[in-house]
């Protein structure tokens, strides 16, 4: 429901790739915490699974990365060039003649939205510290600010209708320039979320809404009192072996929560295997288990 990242396989793109050889993928051990595993070992058929890479490999499909893990384990991992167009190329703050990029295990590549999914891993951890007290928590109240806002209709607006997004709120992410654009620019965002009109009761209408996942990081920031790449280090990806990864700022030098964070697909897989085991890695429990159960939650 709050968007965790399930993730085995792992596949990242942005624009169509040249093909690339491929010797059945296997993976690189570059000391960052992954135990590798062949695919016999694995309970996979060998043969066919190196015929199913090479295909990828010479094929036209938009990838530039592909890690395969299975119980804990890396068991074969393929990359390719292309384009790595950041968040800011979309705002043409990025070189729009950048040459390719030779992905690799140490390359990171754009998350995008799965930065939101973090962001919602991130709440889960705030609620078991004692940091959020519920869900039900009206989000106006987090912004005394901003009281001039405040009406009974917005006050039922709460902190579960951010993350599942659902909000009521009016947002456009279409055809640019739309609502994100205005985001990614406003001096105010948060304001500039909160003050969109209401066209639902929250909870009725689901509409997807980066601006939900901004607001949440700042309150996020706000009840710890941490910056939130501080805040994503310390609590997930120190304890996770997670140390090369970057979160883009807007021009006003704010985390772009929703869509910022570029990391190396190895790593991504480490938080979907941190999902698959009810949030825990190497037998600690990073994110409450209820929490994950919850995200999936249809």
């Amino acid at each position: 429901m709050f968007g965790a990242v399930p993730l085995a396989l792992v596949c990242l793109a942005s624009v169509s790739a040249p093909a690339a050889a491929v010797t059945c993928a296997a993976p690189a051990s570059i000391g960052d915490g992954w135990d590798i595993a062949t695919p016999d070992a694995s309970g996979f058929d060998a043969a066919a699974l190196c015929r199913t890479l090479a295909a990828v490999a010479a094929g036209d499909a938009n990838l530039h990365g592909v890690v395969i893990e299975r119980h804990g384990r890396l068991v074969a991992e393929l990359y390719r060039s292309g384009p790595d167009l950041s968040i800011n190329f979309l705002y043409g703050l990025w070189h729009p003649f950048a040459a390719d990029v030779a992905f690799g295990p140490t390359t990171r590549h754009d998350m995008r939205s799965i930065s939101k999914s973090v962001v919602g891993l991130l709440v889960g951890v705030a609620m078991q510290q004692g940091k959020i007290a519920s869900l039900a928590t009206p989000v106006l109240e987090f912004y005394p600010e901003y009281a001039s806002l405040r009406s009974p209709e917005r006050d039922a607006m709460h902190l579960e209708h951010l993350l599942t997004m659902s909000s009521g709120l009016e947002w456009d992410e279409g055809s640019l320039p739309n609502d994100e654009t205005r985001l990614y620019w406003d001096w105010t965002p948060y304001r500039y979320v909160l003050s969109r009109p209401l066209i639902a009761v929250p909870g009725a209408l689901w509409n997807y809404n980066s601006g939900a996942t901004a607001v949440l990081a700042d309150i996020l920031v706000r009840t710890s009192g941490k910056p939130l790449q501080e805040l994503v280090r310390t609590e997930l990806f120190a304890p996770l072996g997670i140390t090369d990864w970057e979160w883009v700022a807007d021009p006003h030098g704010r985390d772009l929560a929703f869509t910022g964070l570029r990391m190396r697909p190895r790593d991504l897989a480490k938080l979907g295997r941190m999902a698959l085991d009810h949030g825990q890695w190497r037998d600690k429990q990073l994110v409450p288990a209820e929490w994950i159960a919850e995200s999936l939650r249809p």
